[in-house]
């Protein structure tokens, strides 16, 4: 089963973050989705390194794509600090959630 990369961030967008509930895809944790014939890479990073929350994250990540049809053991979360997160990367709907201009 082939799924698009488009359906898989839609899918993204409702991971929320723990902490700020507001999606890992806003927040611009999400830095790419490789898609390889039904076996899906996700590289996200996280706002810290060391965050407590990454297994809670990894979790809905797998169990939203898991809605699309895919198994769990064809899907790998990635994580990477290497850019390191910024405030930049997130979306100006993060930012005005956040009260950030």
């Amino acid at each position: 089963m082939k799924i698009s990369t488009q359906k898989i961030n839609k899918k993204l967008e409702e991971v929320l973050d723990p902490e700020l509930n507001i999606s890992i895809v806003d927040l611009g944790l999400v830095y790419d989705v490789i898609v390889d014939k039904s076996k899906v890479k996700v590289l996200m990073t996280l706002t810290t390194i060391g965050c407590p929350l990454i297994s809670l994250i990894e979790d809905e990540v797998k169990s939203k794509l898991k809605e699309l049809g895919l198994n769990e053991k064809d899907i790998t979360v990635d994580l990477t600090f290497d850019p390191p997160w910024s405030m930049e990367k997130m979306s100006e709907k993060a930012k005005a959630l956040l009260g950030i201009s």
